[in-house]
């Protein structure tokens, strides 16, 4: 049976159906929850939290389901915990925004004393929460941590978009690998080369990193309905990552223009910028992406250039201007059709084991 895969055994779920986290605060604890409640791993993803706030959505997810869950974390890559800027370069890239701030009604903003929280707290406060996973993206945390989640019966779950980041992780002492293709939403979270080189198809990964590895691969790219999972079953992965499917429905924290965007014909078009972020991602094309486009060597790295359109991103998504937010959205937004998330689980489950059960067994 489809279902009892040594991912779904493992992290004890009904079906190896594993909810992507989504970070930037498009998350949701009703999205966790709905998708546990229905036999999947749900997953926050606590990157732009705080150590209070990743131990408050921790029990608020407990506090609401007994089901197994993940957070999610991104691993410090490069000088991105504490980066590197001097005040001129800030000032520099605040010129550059600042037609955006006026436009949306914000004042430009002033250096803050950190762009992001510290990774250090963010760590503890994610194994003092001891979910039943951990699962992170842009590394491998570090020895002594994968060490103590080991102790604290906490499963490890890391991406990677190539064989060797594949590799990698399993030699580190890594549980299950996310094998992430490129057909993804939202960010490319390579770590041994540049994003820009390491662009592979889910469906040419998954075989290649199944071969690679002896731990269990989750597929994630690209995957929207049941054909999609049976596929990556077939190609040698033990379960499913689902990231835009689960976003457009409207338990996740997304903002309804967001959502009701990757319904819309202009999510067929989809591009690869670092605009956003400073990191490369995939969203919908539109207008910030391609006014700032040709700035995009001028840009500041992430989290910098994350923290400036975080800001801007607020206020266009109360003010539902779309073409100045970040829509993440994956190459798969043509296939949605649920809108909550109970449905799309009971869908993509019937949907499977029809194509590999059959309608009569």
């Amino acid at each position: 049976m489809w279902k009892n895969t040594e991912v779904a055994r493992r992290l004890g779920l009904a079906a190896p159906i594993i909810q992507g986290p989504f970070g930037g605060g498009i998350s949701s604890v009703d999205l966790v929850v709905a998708v546990c409640d229905s036999g999947g791993l749900g997953s926050f993803g606590v990157h732009h939290l705080d150590a209070d706030g990743i131990r408050e959505v921790a029990s608020q997810i407990r506090a609401r389901t007994s089901g197994p869950f993940a957070l999610n974390l991104w691993i410090p890559l490069e000088d991105s915990d504490d980066p590197r800027i001097d005040d001129a370069a800030f000032a520099r890239n605040a010129a550059l925004l600042e037609p955006y701030f006026t436009e949306l009604g914000i004042p430009t903003p002033q250096r803050p004393t950190r762009f992001a929280p510290p990774y250090a707290k963010q760590i503890e406060a994610v194994l003092e929460a001891r979910p039943a996973v951990f699962s992170f993206v842009f590394g491998i945390p570090s020895s002594d941590v994968l060490a103590r989640c080991r102790e604290l019966g906490i499963a490890t779950l890391g991406a990677a978009t190539t064989v060797e980041e594949a590799i990698a992780l399993e030699q580190a002492g890594v549980d299950m690998i996310v094998a992430t293709g490129f057909e993804a939403g939202g960010h490319r979270v390579s770590f041994l080369r540049r994003a820009e080189e390491s662009l592979c198809g889910t469906f040419a990964l998954v075989p290649q990193v199944a071969d690679a590895v002896r731990i269990p691969v989750i597929a994630a790219g690209g995957i929207a309905d049941g054909r999609g999972i049976a596929a990556a079953l077939t190609l040698g992965a033990e379960g499913v990552q689902i990231g835009t499917a689960f976003l457009a429905c409207e338990e996740s924290n997304a903002n309804p223009t967001h959502r009701e965007m990757l319904f819309s014909r202009e999510a067929r078009h989809t591009g690869l910028t670092r605009v956003f972020s400073g990191r490369l991602a995939r969203g919908i094309h539109n207008r910030l992406m391609d006014e700032l486009e040709p700035h995009a060597a001028e840009l500041p790295p992430y989290p910098v250039q994350n923290w400036f359109t975080g800001i801007m991103k607020k206020a266009a998504s109360e003010q539902a201007r779309a073409g100045l937010m970040s829509l993440w959205c994956g190459q798969s937004a043509p296939l949605l059709k649920h809108r909550d998330a109970r449905s799309l689980m009971a869908a993509l489950m019937n949907e499977t084991s029809l194509l590999i059960e059959g309608p009569f067994r």
